[in-house]
């Protein structure tokens, strides 16, 4: 009877863990922390700086939990595929994650993944998804999926944190265009 009441506790606090939305701290009109990071794009590194990037447009920062996993796979393809509808409102998109970041190079370049359509940066440490209030709970020292979209001015206009990576560019360009009316 011990066992089972201690499985029930698991399998409560498991379900309450995995069913529980992510949830990015930092708000709509907040200031965005600005960063550096070390990024790939189609595999060729350089460095990425959110201040500069802003002097072009509004820009989509949306961490990722870890090149190379199911879910970032997706979610990295589904930019991939919609980077010409976020370069036609001049808006940059930039994955940024904490995990797996020795595999970016690769990450960045490969067809199925981003196809060197967008950067990827390595955030060693979390550090910036700290600061972005978005790491994944579940995996300490990893990035949630937590998609912001930053006015040129520097103002977070639009934040969606959602496990699923299905909605994340639907989202953040929904958010884009609403920049542009």
């Amino acid at each position: 009877m011990k066992s089972l009441l201690k499985f029930a506790v698991l399998a409560l606090v498991a379900t309450a863990t995995f069913a529980t939305p992510a949830f990015a701290a930092l708000k709509e009109g907040t200031q965005a922390p600005d960063f550096s990071a070390p990024a790939y794009l189609a595999g060729q590194p350089f460095t990425f700086k959110l201040a500069d990037a802003l002097k072009n447009g509004p820009v989509v920062v949306y961490f990722f939990p870890a090149a190379h996993t199911a879910g970032c796979n997706i979610e990295a393809h589904l930019f991939s595929e919609a980077i010409d509808r976020f370069k036609a409102l001049h808006a940059t998109v930039i994955g940024v994650t904490a995990g797996n970041i020795s595999e970016l190079a690769a990450f960045s370049k490969e067809t199925e993944h981003c196809g060197g359509k967008f950067p990827v940066a390595a955030d060693d440490g979390a550090k910036i998804a700290k600061r972005y209030d978005a790491l994944l709970l579940m995996r300490p020292g990893w990035s949630n999926r937590t998609s912001y979209v930053i006015a040129p001015s520097g103002k977070i206009t639009h934040v969606y944190s959602s496990l699923s990576p299905k909605k994340h560019v639907k989202e953040t360009l929904d958010a884009v265009r609403a920049l542009e009316k």
